[in-house]
């Protein structure tokens, strides 16, 4: 994994995650209506290039994956997959606790709050595979219908290097088929989505900088990485602050209820010391 260098400079990087980013109706507009929305310069390019640094860097040092992509499976080929980084690290912290980011949350979910649920980098290596049609909310024991995920690279992507793909209207329908992210969901997802007759949209480009935001039940997948360049995303999921616990399934989310609700249980409220408020109106 080859990474840019560069340093965090006092004034500008770390000054834009405490100013306000403008959320315009139509921005609104389009989240509710497509479940994502794709916004331009959430960070100017500059500053996004500085965090990649310090996010590359406690990748190199927290994730443990160190098998040949030839010798994963589909999930383990899609991306380098780090979570949790901003309670591991302190520069990461700062970046992932960002005000602006859960601004631009809050308000295109049109919630007065938003709590974090985790962060994660998500870093499509040179030759890395798919990643398969899937929703992120199979995943997460929560009872509302208010999440969100910022996916933001940290250097310019084109569509060769793995660009996300969003099937557009597909949140409204909640959880569509109980499969985690792999083989299975790519084949069985694929053909929902081309028997609903959603449209299949993303950006053919983005900036450093730039953000998708998407609903966590937005039917979404990325093409693989066909360059030689590594495609580094840093992701943060959001929920409504007040949203409680749905009761767990142990085929699909338990394990992301002791892991990022840890002592919490069906009916309570989704608040635990990693789950810090992020933005309150």
């Amino acid at each position: 994994m080859t990474l840019a260098h560069g340093e965090i400079r006092s004034g500008t990087a770390i000054d834009e995650l405490a100013a306000r980013y403008p959320v315009t109706p139509d921005d609104r507009r389009r989240f509710a209506r497509d479940g994502h929305v794709l916004l331009r310069g959430v960070l100017e390019p500059d500053s996004a290039g500085q965090w990649l640094l310090p996010i590359g860097q406690a990748v190199q040092r927290l994730n443990d994956e160190k098998r040949p992509l030839g010798e994963r499976d589909t999930y383990g080929q899609a991306f380098l997959q780090t979570m949790n980084l901003w309670v591991k690290d302190a520069a990461v912290r700062r970046f992932s606790l960002a005000r602006r980011f859960a601004e631009v949350a809050a308000a295109l979910m049109g919630v007065s709050a938003v709590r974090m649920y985790h962060d994660q980098a998500l870093f499509k290596e040179p030759g890395g595979g798919i990643t398969p049609w899937h929703q992120d909310h199979y995943y997460w024991p929560l009872d509302t219908d208010h999440t969100i995920t910022m996916w933001m690279p940290l250097a310019d992507v084109t569509s060769e290097m793995g660009i996300m793909r969003f099937a557009s209207g597909s949140h409204r329908e909640g959880i569509i088929e109980a499969l985690p992210i792999g083989d299975r969901s790519e084949a069985h997802l694929s053909r929902h989505v081309e028997l609903r007759g959603f449209a299949v949209e993303g950006p053919s480009a983005m900036r450093a900088g730039d953000a998708t935001f998407h609903s966590g039940w937005t039917l979404h997948r990325a093409p693989p990485n066909e360059t030689d360049k590594l495609r580094p995303v840093m992701t943060v999921i959001y929920f409504a602050d007040g949203a409680r616990v749905e009761e767990p399934d142990p085929t699909r989310n338990a394990g992301d209820l002791k892991a990022w609700l840890p002592g919490l249980k069906a009916g309570d409220i989704a608040a635990t010391e990693l789950n810090p408020v992020l933005y309150r109106r």
